[in-house]
């Protein structure tokens, strides 16, 4: 007999689920209005573990690993890194909460999720009915405003958009000690992520996981740019409540007026605090997270 697939949310089961010849490794569970929570890099769903069980109290909790990461498949790449774009993964994540019965839901992302869940509000708005977002500012807002300061903390944004395989290829070299450089960069509080999640993380880190992240980020510096500027210049924003919680001793919260940042994409109310952390609130701040995005999905 076939094992079931692994989660480590608690009280959610994990299944496949294939949307479009993708399969999507994704955990659910819970009773209530739904909601989707996407990931960031170099995490899993399972980072979403302390803040699952009180968010499942009140809502169906639909957590995948996105294209390229996790357990999930890992689809070849083209040379305009488009099948990573987050139009792409949007559009997908959609698919996946249709597929499970839920035409209209709320939506948390968290760094890279975070990303595809601002791509999803603009690409499908009828889908989404509200939006919060970890430890982001907009990606163009980003990358047009980056200085010294930003492109040192966040050296990774330029190194593994490199041409393929010259970031792969030293990452294999020294995958455990460049993802555990990458952890602890992240996080300003001692122990996160504990050695569960931390083994979680090196585990899902394998060569074609490494390749997807480097399509992820190129894509970021290429075709997403180009989705956003369009958008810009057409007048197209963010038509739904957003919700922004990021950490206060991180490179977001050191850098940008946060909130200001989504205000200037945005024509839904904006809200939002800092947290006493670093990159990665949902692991470091849990229980903070969970009570926030409680009110938030609350109304």
């Amino acid at each position: 007999m076939t094992a079931a697939p692994r989660t480590l949310l608690p009280g959610l089961a994990a299944r496949d689920v294939e949307v479009d010849g993708v399969r999507l490794r994704v955990a659910v569970g819970g009773d209530g209005p739904p909601v989707l929570l996407l990931h960031g890099h170099p995490q899993t769903h399972a980072t979403w573990r302390d803040v699952v069980p009180a968010l499942a109290r009140r809502h169906t909790v639909v957590a995948p690993d996105l294209r390229g990461y996790g357990d999930s498949d890992v689809p070849p790449s083209d040379r305009e890194h488009r099948p990573y774009s987050k139009r792409v993964m949007a559009a997908e994540a959609v698919a996946l909460m249709r597929h499970l019965g839920h035409e209209r839901f709320a939506v948390v992302g968290h760094d890279r999720g975070g990303r595809v869940a601002h791509r999803m509000v603009l690409d499908h708005p009828d889908a989404v009915t509200r939006l919060a977002v970890l430890d982001i500012a907009p990606t163009l807002t980003m990358y047009e405003r980056t200085d010294q300061d930003f492109a040192t903390r966040y050296f990774w944004w330029f190194f593994l958009i490199q041409p393929a395989p010259l970031p792969e290829t030293l990452i294999a070299g020294a995958r455990e000690a460049f993802l555990a450089e990458h952890l602890a960069r992240q996080s300003a509080t001692p122990g996160v992520p504990d050695q569960e999640l931390a083994a979680e993380y090196r585990r899902c880190y394998r060569d074609a996981n490494v390749h997807a992240i480097c399509e992820d980020y190129r894509a970021a510096a290429t075709v997403d740019l180009a989705h956003d500027r369009a958008d810009r210049d057409a007048g197209r924003r963010l038509g739904r409540p957003l919700l922004a919680l990021w950490g206060s001793r991180g490179t977001v919260g050191r850098t940008y007026d946060v909130l200001q940042t989504w205000r200037e994409v945005s024509d839904a109310a904006v809200d939002g605090a800092a947290l006493e952390c670093g990159h990665v609130p949902q692991e470091e701040r849990p229980a903070e997270v969970a009570e926030r995005l409680e009110g938030f999905l609350s109304g």
